[in-house]
């Protein structure tokens, strides 16, 4: 393939893609580059997985240290596993383009993309996204159509595509925006409390931009000379589904609009068996294609119902929350804790207050800094009733991990007034639809108990989305069953005041603007009603602290006294370390932290501990 390069003007910034150069033996390759920052997206397909009853695609995204001067700390001095950063990118890349992909291809498909040169302006996970998909626009991988994402940041008040590093940070709002030439594919980001109304703004905004992405990779495909693969899926038995129909038909509805979850699954589960025992002699070595007929009419009659009478599964209407209790002071020895569960989602969050010396040193390609604030998550397999090898955190449980902690930031405390590190854990206890905003609503009320001065409570609830051709229902707070037939999950967490962090995901083609605006204002009406339930529980941050948690006392001296403190090596401070029992850390400004789980100030050496 000959060397081609495309350039344009996205926003304010230069972009460019191009192919022809680098990894020619790829199914297709492009390097995306904005700035200095350069992503090199490869795709390849492999051999189809028969019996696979999902599609086997991966997606890597890698941070070469070399791209921004850097040499691997550590022994071994290369990359070695990939940073929460390089998942998060992944994950990145990996939604807008999984739905894309044709029902029914098991070809397994690796898409990596690999940051080659990272400037210290802009970041190269949204360049990663156009990328990979005009690598496979540019392969032999059957795909529906290129797809597209930009940044957009709120700066001084004012919208703008693909802010630098330096301005997101600062920012009121950051949001990563995919699209196809018609319509949104995925959405992800977090805000300071931003209204609904310049959520949309941004998303409009940022599809008008997403299309001059899309022009670019239409010319590289029309100049490469491209032609797409064809693609047609097998098709099931009409037969089979007759069969199938006729077995099941009068009992199916009953039993999958159960409300409760294990005797729906168990009710499911005893119906496909009978269907597949019934039909075995009839069509032998069919029992795959009978639970796929099964499944099929499962999704079918869900959706209908909802679509004709707007009753879903469990009976509730479609605005209807489930019912929610918020329970305190679960684990008597946390620094505050508490217990949120809705419906059959339960959520236990634990605070811990350390200090700066327990703190998470981030080593990234453009730049290094200490976190003092940290939320993980974790989804045990017994909280969908599962047996499952325990292992390292996933890839999702790093992302709605993410997703939790960036919908608090926005409400704790500056360092300066609460000098804590900050450590949530939420452990998910069970499971059945958005666990990742159950985290959001118990980690709010864990950080209200544990006395964290936080400016407010913030709540989270999951949209999902039911449409066929014209007609279209907004789910509010949906099922994990509803998240597997519907359309959209669609993730919102805010205040009163406005949204702090929100995520979407489809699973068809596209949702348009207008979908988003009425899925935006009915989960700001579910929000309200789940934060009257939280505000009932807990009204405002405990006025003091747990009698396990530590105690951090900060005074300020003289940069010119710190050697005095610190003593000839460490002496000084070490004995008053073992003397009185708090750890002292002292800054280059001169602050001095004292953290001691003692109430009441010793005074050794003259120094009062």
């Amino acid at each position: 393939m000959a060397y081609q390069k495309i350039e344009e003007t996205v926003g304010t910034i230069a972009v460019s893609l191009e192919t022809g150069r680098i990894a020619k033996q790829a199914g297709g390759s492009v390097i995306a580059r904005i700035g200095d920052t350069m992503v090199l997206s490869t795709a390849c397909a492999g051999k189809e997985i028969e019996d696979a009853d999902f599609f086997p695609l991966t997606v890597e995204y890698i941070a070469k240290n070399y791209a921004a001067g850097k040499i691997p700390g550590g022994y071994f001095k290369r990359e070695g596993k990939p940073s929460e950063k390089e998942v998060l990118s992944a994950r990145l890349v990996d939604r807008p383009l999984r739905p894309l992909f044709p029902k029914g291809y098991r070809n397994e498909v690796q898409i990596i993309s690999t940051v080659i040169s990272a400037d210290d302006i802009y970041d190269a996970d949204v360049m990663a996204i156009t990328a990979a998909s005009c690598a496979l626009c540019l392969s032999n991988i059957p795909f529906a159509e290129p797809v597209a994402a930009v940044r957009v940041g709120l700066i001084d008040g004012a919208l703008k595509v693909f802010p630098t590093l330096a301005e997101t940070e600062t920012g009121k709002l950051e949001l990563v925006i995919a699209g196809s030439e018609s319509s949104i594919v995925m959405v992800e980001g977090c805000g300071s409390e931003v209204k609904e109304e310049i959520v949309v703004e941004a998303i409009t905004l940022a599809h008008g931009e997403i299309k001059k992405l899309i022009a670019m990779q239409k010319e590289l495909m029309t100049k490469t000379g491209v032609v797409r693969p064809a693609f047609s899926p097998a098709v099931l038995d009409p037969a089979i589904v007759s069969a199938v129909e006729q077995i099941v038909k009068d009992k199916i509805h009953d039993i999958s609009f159960h409300g409760d979850k294990k005797t729906r699954y168990a009710g499911m589960k005893k119906l496909l068996d009978e269907a597949q025992e019934a039909l075995a002699e009839k069509f032998p070595e069919q029992k795959k294609a009978v639970a796929e007929a099964f499944h099929e009419l499962e999704k079918k009659d869900i959706r209908a119902t909802i679509l004709e009478k707007g009753v879903r599964v469990g009976g509730r209407d479609c605005d209807t929350i489930r019912p929610i209790t918020c329970e305190l002071d679960i684990l008597p020895r946390a620094h505050g804790s508490a217990l949120f569960t809705r419906g059959e989602t339960q959520a236990l969050a634990a605070t811990t207050l350390g200090t700066k010396l327990d703190e998470q040193h981030i080593d990234d390609i453009q730049g290094e800094y200490d976190k003092s604030y940290m939320l993980h998550y974790n989804f045990p397999p017994f909280s969908v009733g599962e047996v499952k090898r325990l292992g390292f955190v996933s890839r999702r449980e790093i992302g709605h991990g993410h997703l939790a902690e960036t919908s608090l930031s926005p409400i704790l405390p500056a360092e300066a007034s609460f000098p804590y590190t900050i450590r949530l854990v939420s452990e998910i206890m069970e499971s059945n639809g958005s666990s990742s905003m159950a985290t959001v609503c118990a980690s709010s009320l864990s950080l209200m108990a544990a006395g964290v001065p936080v400016k407010s409570h913030v709540a989270g609830v999951a949209m999902g989305l039911i449409k066929d051709g014209d007609r279209n229902i907004i789910l509010t707070d949906i099922l994990g069953t509803e998240d597997h037939v519907g359309d959209m999950d669609f993730k919102v967490a805010g205040t009163r005041e406005g949204v702090t962090a929100i995520q979407m995901d489809i699973k068809i083609a596209g949702v348009t603007p207008e979908i988003m605006k009425d899925a935006l204002a009915k989960a700001n009406n579910a929000r309200m009603r789940i934060l009257d339930i939280m505000y009932q529980a807990i009204a405002a941050p405990r006025k003091e602290l747990s009698e396990y948690a530590p105690r951090i006392t900060a005074i300020k001296i003289d940069k010119d006294k710190i050697r005095e403190i610190i003593g000839p090596g460490g002496k000084i401070v070490r004995d008053i370390q073992e003397t009185t029992g708090p750890t002292i850390s002292i800054e280059d400004d001169g602050t001095v932290d004292r953290k001691s789980t003692r109430l009441t100030p010793v005074t050794v050496n003259n120094l009062v501990c």
